[in-house]
């Protein structure tokens, strides 16, 4: 099936209840069993079914389903935020003395999570840009993971995925991508050679900005070496299924991160239409950087541009799309605000992915607790403004932005 098709047709698409065309909101919290034996598989992972809605439900489950379909992983687990999903992916696999090599170029909210997680003895080397050749210094005997974004958020760095992760696979380490910015109709990071992708689905995938939610995606192909990666020891007898069943009935159930089932349906709901916003957003943001480029004393970052030093790569990995994120220079803080407020149609919000056109200041947002060399190796500035770009009519939206900057 091609993609759009499979969004409707897929084989995580199922027979519901009833004749439903979407499966219905199991909006409870224990479900119930005929016997006390029937209850105590589930319980004990004997016997397929749903115990409590914190470590398995329906609808949760059906989502779940669809994602991994659509990244084309063995396993997905659905988690209550993106950064759930990040802070679990990571946590499964780590222990106190572990190091972690990681991309500078990251959410500022990542980066907050790496210094919390130099509490619990985890330190992160971060890189400039997450390459072979930068990443090789700092590898040693504690180095567990690989981390970075596939399109960095806002930096819009894109990562050579195939490079970096058979550089990683060469140390014996794992390569974990957050693909939040592109979404599998972009690319499909495990295809590329990574071995677990992270999302959160409040963005490109919900659509809408109404639910918070993110999710794990395990490829099952990276070898485990049991006596390194201690974290996993206990499921040694699972084979390149340990990382998913660890963070399935481990860590993932004991932290407690479960995905509430009306988010999980309100995504099911954005995400048959993915395909067709994707469409609309990224033909949008090219055009939009395309005519804000234009504009005398405004320097434009977008990765199709033949100014991006990423134009190359993007054609290679990304199909030729740089996704629906921009970022623009005006010069000074003051003019960016002035800028913002000027816009008539576009949302003043800090989320990104919505169908509506969202714009921020990210170094007095974001990344108001990060340093200024990390906010400046993130790609941010004090004059610097992310557009996460919509749906909207693309005359409309320049009209706004060429409106706002004359007016600023």
């Amino acid at each position: 099936m091609e993609f759009n098709t499979k969004l409707l047709h897929g084989k995580a698409v199922k027979p519901y209840d009833e004749g439903a065309t979407i499966p219905p909101i199991a909006q409870v919290t224990a479900f119930a069993y005929p016997s006390a034996e029937d209850q105590e598989k589930v319980f004990t992972h004997k016997a397929a079914g749903f115990a409590y809605s914190r470590i398995g439900n329906p609808t949760v489950a059906a989502f779940e389903q669809r994602m991994n379909e659509l990244e084309g992983g063995n396993a997905c687990i659905a988690c209550s935020s993106g950064m759930s999903a990040v802070t679990l992916a990571l946590m499964n696999i780590l222990c106190a003395g572990d190091e972690i090599i990681a991309g500078a170029g990251l959410y500022g909210g990542t980066i907050d999570l790496f210094e919390d997680l130099t509490k619990f003895g985890i330190k992160t080397h971060f890189v400039k840009h997450v390459t072979p050749e930068e990443i090789e210094p700092f590898v040693n005997e504690h180095t567990r993971v690989i981390y970075g974004e596939l399109i960095g958020n806002p930096g819009l760095a894109i990562m050579d995925v195939p490079s970096v992760a058979a550089y990683a696979h060469s140390k014996g380490l794992p390569l974990i991508v957050d693909a939040t910015t592109t979404t599998p109709y972009v690319a499909n990071p495990l295809k590329l050679g990574a071995d677990v992708v992270v999302h959160s689905t409040s963005k490109y995938l919900n659509g809408g900005g109404n639910s918070v939610s993110g999710v794990i995606v395990d490829g099952a192909k990276f070898k485990w070496d049991f006596d390194r990666f201690q974290a996993l020891a206990g499921y040694k007898k699972f084979g390149i299924l340990a990382y998913t069943i660890r963070l399935r009935t481990d860590i993932w159930e004991n932290f407690g991160a479960c995905l509430s089932p009306m988010n999980a349906f309100m995504n099911i709901v954005g995400l048959e239409t993915l395909g067709l916003r994707m469409e609309r957003i990224t033909s949008n943001a090219k055009k939009l950087a395309e005519a804000l480029s234009r504009i005398e004393g405004v320097t434009v970052n977008y990765p199709t541009l033949s100014t991006s030093p990423y134009h190359e790569l993007a054609e290679r990995e990304l199909r030729g799309l740089g996704g629906g994120i921009l970022t623009f220079r005006v010069g000074s803080k003051e003019k960016a605000f002035r800028i913002l407020d000027s816009l008539t149609y576009v949302t003043r919000a800090s989320n990104l992915g919505d169908v509506r056109t969202l714009a921020l200041h990210p170094q007095s947002t974001l990344y108001n607790r990060s340093s200024r060399e990390m906010q400046e190796a993130a790609g941010v500035y004090a004059d610097t403004i992310r557009v996460s770009v919509g749906i909207e009519d693309i005359d409309d939206l320049i009209w706004d932005f060429e409106n706002a900057i004359k007016n600023a």
